[in-house]
C-alpha cells in the first residue's frame, strides 16, 4: 500500500471479537424476530441518505480558497441523484460554513452531527477543524476530508483522503509528532537533475515553519537549500526572485500563498531567472493559471504540481472523463475538486456495503476494513493502519504534472509507478 503525507488506518478486531461470541452463545430468539430486525420499516429503505460538508467557505485566507472538494463532492451526488441514487436512496446534502474560524467549525458540526443527523461527513475542507475531537467522541465517520492540520492523525473516525499511519489515539501523529516524507524532492532530483532548491516564505510563524519544513527535506536529499524570506505585510518579491536567480536555484519551492505566489513568479520573470521547476501543491493545481499568473508567462511555462491524485486534466482516463463531464458547468477545474469527487464516491461505496442497515457504525467499518482504496483510479491506492511506531521509512508514489499554456496541467508519467523509499522525517503540527 502506498500513501501521501501518512498513510492507512484502522481495525474491526473488537466487532469481529463481538461476532464470534454471539455466534458461539447462540440464542432463542425465534426466527422471525431476526427476519424482522434485518429488514427495516419501508419507510426507512427510502428516506433520503443525510450526508454533511463542513467547509471553510469563507475565511481569512479567501472565499474561495476552501471550496473546491465541496464542489467535487456535490458534483457527485447530484449525478448519483439523477440516476437514482443509492439503492434507491437520494442523498440529502447538508452544507455548513465555518467561516475559517474555531468557533464556527464546532457551531456547523453541532449543526450537522446533532441537528441534521447525518449519517458521515464526507470531503471535510476545515481551515481550523477544532470540532474534530467532537466527531469521533460520536462516531461519525469523516470521509476524504483535507489533512490541512493534524486532525486525520490524531483521532479515529477520520478518514482524510492521503490516509494515515499513525495511532490515532487522541494525540497527533507518534508522541505529539507527525511524519512526511521526502518523495517530492527525490523526483525532481532523480528525474531532472536538481542540485540546488530555493524556499520562499513569509516572516511569519505558519510561513516559516513550514518552509523549515521544506528545508529540512531537501536537504536530506542532498540538495544545497537557499532560503528566501519577504515581510508578509510589504513583501518584497523581486529581491527575492533576484537573489535566488544568483544562488543558482534549480527549484523554487514556497510556504505563501496563491496571490504571493503570482508576485513571485511576476518578479522571477522581471529579472530573469530561469529555473527547472516552480514547484506548487495540489490546492493550486488549478484550471485558472492563465489568469492568476497571467504577467508572468515564462515563470507560468514551468510550474509544477504534486500530490496524489490522478490529474484532473488527463481527459483519456475515464474516471476523469466522468468527473469533467459532471463539472462542466463550473467556472474553473481543480484538483481538490477532483478529490471531493473521489471522496464522495468513497462514502457512496461505503453506504452500498450496508445494504439496508444504513447506519455511522456500518460506514466506518467498511472505512476501517483494511483495504487500499483507489476511487476508480483517481486515488493512488490508500488505506489507514495503527502502527505502534512511526516507520523510518516509507514507499511513497506521487502525481506529478507540468503546466503547458497550449495544452493545461499535463502529466508527468504514471503516477503508480513513480514511486520512491524515502525516510519519514517528523515535525510538530
Amino acid at each position: 500500500m502506498r500513501r501521501r503525507a501518512r498513510l492507512r488506518a484502522a481495525e474491526t478486531a473488537a466487532a469481529v471479537l463481538l461476532l464470534l461470541v454471539g455466534a458461539g452463545c447462540g440464542s432463542r430468539l425465534p426466527e422471525s424476530d431476526f427476519a424482522h430486525r434485518s429488514a427495516p420499516p419501508a419507510s426507512r429503505r427510502t428516506e433520503p441518505v443525510r450526508v454533511g460538508i463542513l467547509t471553510s467557505a469563507t475565511s481569512p485566507v479567501g472565499g474561495s480558497a476552501f471550496t473546491g472538494p465541496r464542489d467535487g463532492a456535490r458534483a457527485y451526488f447530484d449525478r448519483l441523484n439523477a440516476r437514482g441514487g443509492i439503492d434507491g436512496r437520494k442523498v440529502d446534502v447538508r452544507t455548513c460554513d465555518d467561516g475559517g474560524s474555531g468557533v464556527g467549525n464546532n457551531e456547523c458540526v453541532h449543526r450537522l452531527i446533532d441537528e441534521d443527523k447525518v449519517v458521515a461527513l464526507v470531503a471535510t475542507t476545515a481551515l481550523t477543524y477544532a470540532g474534530a475531537s467532537r466527531v469521533s467522541a460520536a462516531g461519525v465517520p469523516d470521509i476524504g476530508g483535507q489533512p490541512i492540520g493534524a486532525a486525520y492523525d490524531t483521532y479515529p473516525h477520520l478518514y482524510g483522503i492521503y490516509g494515515s499511519l499513525a495511532p490515532r489515539t487522541g494525540t497527533p501523529g507518534w508522541g505529539g509528532k507527525v511524519y512526511g516524507g521526502t518523495e517530492v524532492y527525490r523526483y525532481f532530483k532523480r528525474e531532472h537533475g536538481a542540485r540546488t532548491a530555493a524556499v520562499v516564505s513569509y516572516n511569519q510563524s505558519a510561513s516559516a515553519a513550514y518552509a523549515s519544513l521544506v528545508a529540512r527535506g531537501l536537504k536530506a536529499e542532498g540538495y544545497k537549500v537557499v532560503t528566501e524570506q519577504v515581510d508578509f505585510a510589504l513583501p518584497n518579491f523581486r529581491a527575492a526572485a533576484a537573489d535566488l536567480k544568483d544562488q543558482g536555484a534549480d527549484l523554487v519551492f514556497d510556504a505563501i500563498d496563491t496571490h504571493g505566489n503570482a508576485q513571485l513568479c511576476r518578479a522571477m520573470d522581471e529579472v530573469g531567472a530561469d529555473v527547472i521547476a516552480k514547484v506548487t501543491n495540489v490546492q493550486n493545481w488549478t484550471s485558472s493559471v492563465p489568469e492568476d499568473y497571467k504577467d508572468s508567462p515564462r515563470c507560468r511555462n514551468v510550474l509544477w504540481a504534486t500530490g496524489s491524485s490522478r490529474n484532473a486534466d488527463d481527459t483519456a482516463d475515464p474516471a476523469v472523463q466522468e468527473f469533467r463531464a459532471a463539472t462542466r458547468g463550473l467556472k474553473t477545474h481543480s484538483q481538490w475538486q477532483l478529490e471531493g469527487w473521489a471522496a464522495a464516491m468513497w462514502f457512496t461505496d461505503a453506504a452500498r456495503s450496508c445494504a439496508t442497515d444504513l447506519t455511522r457504525a456500518c460506514v466506518d467499518r467498511f472505512m476501517s476494513r483494511g483495504t487500499p482504496y483507489t476511487a476508480d483510479g483517481l486515488l493512488i491506492p490508500v488505506g489507514y493502519e495503527r502502527l505502534a511506531e512511526p516507520p523510518r521509512t516509507r514507499r511513497t508514489c506521487l502525481s506529478v504534472a507540468r503546466w503547458k499554456d497550449a495544452e493545461g496541467w499535463v502529466a508527468q508519467g504514471d503516477m503508480n509507478a513513480t514511486c520512491f523509499v524515502v525516510p519519514q522525517l517528523p515535525y510538530q503540527p
